[in-house]
């Protein structure tokens, strides 16, 4: 039902996702930008998303590890210096993850679940986090409805095991109705 559902989205979005590629494009530099991420079971997967940081941005996240604002394992900057201008505006409105709509056609993502997380971050996971890895990894989920980056570590861990433990279509429903708003508002996002 999910790849159903992304494949309905797609085209209807696809003349918004021809003009963020151009646009990105435009930014100098590749349109995607693919990364490794650990899914359901563990299981590693291709991640998609429209590039929104400088192409040397893995590079220089070594020179900017000391000023990490979040808590855990991540790794987040409100005004993180590798964010292009058009990356920005697209982070904002989560536009950046459309292409993660080919993931869920895939199979190896769904439109809800935590979010998913690099080898890094899980390698690091506490028995209550690891539990995020029972179901296969959202485009949204119950974090990102109720407060996205402004979140603490542990807040964001324990809203995805109450998802895990609380799984329902009708759930799922309410997070992409939640979602629509959060994202319009610009919510918590950077």
């Amino acid at each position: 039902m999910n790849a159903v559902v992304a494949l309905v989205i797609v085209l209807l979005v696809l003349p918004v996702l021809l003009a963020v590629a151009v646009t990105v494009k435009l930014d100098g530099g590749p349109v995607f930008f693919r990364q490794t991420r650990v899914g359901q079971d563990g299981r590693q997967f291709r991640m998609v998303k429209f590039r929104t940081m400088v192409v040397d941005a893995e590079v220089r996240l070594a020179a900017l590890r000391s000023a990490n604002e979040a808590a855990g394992p991540l790794f987040k900057i409100a005004r993180d210096p590798r964010i292009t201008r058009t990356g920005a505006v697209l982070r904002k409105y989560s536009v950046d993850e459309l292409p993660q709509l080919f993931n869920v056609i895939g199979g190896t993502m769904a439109l809800v679940g935590p979010r998913p997380a690099l080898q890094r971050e899980v390698d690091l996971y506490c028995a209550t986090a690891r539990r995020r890895l029972m179901v296969k990894p959202g485009m949204t989920g119950l974090w990102q409805v109720s407060g996205r980056s402004d979140l603490s570590w542990d807040e964001s861990i324990s809203l995805d095991a109450r998802y895990v433990d609380t799984w329902s279509p009708a759930l799922d429903l309410k997070i992409l109705v939640r979602t629509v708003g959060t994202v319009v508002r610009g919510d918590g996002a950077y």
